[in-house]
């Protein structure tokens, strides 16, 4: 599980280092003072190494977001305990008893047997765990979420109701990857119109998160109060 030797395998000069710094410094600051009060900023932390988590760490930043449970477990050992880790991938449920000890927020939950299982293994830890709802607005078929009609029928169910250790705090949604602006700020707007529609009957629905590094203004001005930004923050994403 440890993958903190990721982050130690490479060594740079000095010089390079602090440029990195201050460059993830910057960008940081950058974003959070283009951000409306009330937004939150989930640093993608995915395939970046200890030290660069480190350095947002020390500029500030305390929510990251991982997309594989294994890398988050490893860096979830290695660095300081108040880091909220945020599950932005797509969930195994095989794989959800290692985070479920300390898993801030799991974004993606698509399906009633992921939910059940986050349940349970939140009660074998004692834990309450916070989950957004995943709803597919996107036109691409390779996007993961509940349609408005699955999410009716799973939030109506005896079975939904019967889950003691889960806390639905919100939705989560992905646009199209598309350079058609105005399709992905109508994505955007469909969902912010559910989340206003469900808020009245789920009392813990405060997140609205949408938004990454391409299309986190228009999610913002759309109503997203959390959004998701790796590449604006640490630089290109490295293949691995």
């Amino acid at each position: 599980m440890n993958s903190s030797s990721r982050g130690t395998a490479a060594t740079s000069p000095g010089t390079k280092k602090v440029r990195s710094t201050m460059s993830i410094k910057q960008n940081l600051h950058t974003i959070q003072s283009s951000l409306p009060e009330g937004v939150r900023l989930v640093a993608v932390s995915k395939t970046k190494s200890v030290e660069e988590i480190l350095e947002a760490y020390q500029a500030g930043q305390r929510d990251f977001g991982e997309n594989k449970i294994q890398e988050m477990h490893g860096k979830w050992e290695a660095l300081p305990k108040d880091i909220q880790w945020h599950m932005i991938g797509h969930v195994q449920r095989n794989k959800v008893k290692y985070m479920a000890p300390y898993v801030a927020l799991v974004h993606g939950v698509d399906s009633l047997k992921l939910l059940r299982e986050i349940d349970k293994r939140a009660g074998q830890n004692g834990r309450v765990i916070s989950c957004l709802l995943q709803v597919h607005i996107a036109q691409e078929e390779s996007k993961f979420g509940f349609d408005a009609t699955e999410l009716e029928a799973m939030i109506q169910s005896e079975e939904f109701g019967k889950l003691t250790h889960v806390k639905i705090a919100g939705f989560m949604g992905m646009a199209t990857f598309t350079e058609n602006q105005e399709q992905v700020r109508a994505e955007f707007r469909s969902l912010k119109a559910l989340f206003n529609q469900w808020q009245a009957r789920l009392p813990d629905l405060q997140i609205l998160s949408m938004g990454m590094s391409g299309d986190y203004k228009i999610a913002v001005a759309e109503g997203s109060t959390m959004v998701r930004i790796g590449s604006s923050i640490f630089g290109a994403r490295d293949n691995h």
